[in-house]
């Protein structure tokens, strides 16, 4: 039996807003001509987020095709980065906790600790 959808070994995150109703060619061409990537490395989910952004979509290469996935929320809206002149590779723990509806960056500061900085 074939697998639709390959093994993601990397997630890329296009930040800043992304016309949704682009299709697997309009995305794909995003992905080659403004951020210099290749859309048909295998294993590489591109992840696109909207204007509302209660609603993303993914592109990934199997290896023959393209697949093309969308979610949308029926409550709440992702917490997607907006610098639109970036990609972030994540990794699978900020993939996971961006899936649960948490931002990719943690908000927890870290400081140095009194007893460190004397």
């Amino acid at each position: 039996m074939y697998d639709v959808l390959p093994e993601i070994r990397r997630v890329i995150i296009i930040c800043g807003r992304c016309d949704l109703r682009r299709g697997i060619d309009g995305l794909a061409t995003v992905v080659r001509l403004h951020y210099g990537m290749d859309p048909l490395e295998p294993g590489t989910l591109f992840l696109f987020c909207g204007t509302k952004r209660d609603r993303i979509k993914g592109l990934t290469f199997n290896g023959t095709g393209y697949c093309l996935l969308y979610i949308r929320l029926t409550n709440g809206h992702f917490q997607w980065p907006r610098n639109s002149d970036e990609a972030r590779d994540i990794s699978a723990e900020q993939y996971q906790r961006f899936m649960d509806g948490f931002a990719i960056d943690s908000s927890i500061k870290s400081y140095k600790r009194l007893e460190e900085t004397q």
